[in-house]
């Protein structure tokens, strides 16, 4: 069975990303396959996530949800459905 692993390619060696295990094996070699991905991946440092948390915190300060009782909303919003076997 064939597995993924994301890595990023620099010159001539891969830096394999953090859900890699290592795998040994003969002569602690590994055959591998490389697809090269035309699309760019966003990066983890592009500011996404402190424009996110900005928003967050405007919203908070403008108490946009002050008037919102969070265990009602939750009861109004879910959506149950019947047990088999249970009542009736």
């Amino acid at each position: 069975m064939l597995q993924t692993f994301r890595a990023t390619l620099k010159g001539n060696s891969l830096e394999w990303g953090e859900d890699v295990q290592f795998l040994s094996g003969k002569d602690g070699k590994v055959k591998v396959l490389v697809t090269i991905l035309e699309e760019e991946t966003i990066p983890a440092d592009s500011g996404r996530g402190k424009r996110m948390a900005a928003v967050l915190e405007k919203l908070a300060q403008a108490q946009a949800f002050a008037n919102i009782d969070p265990v009602t909303w939750q009861r109004d919003i879910r959506q149950d459905r019947e047990l088999p076997n249970r009542g009736e």
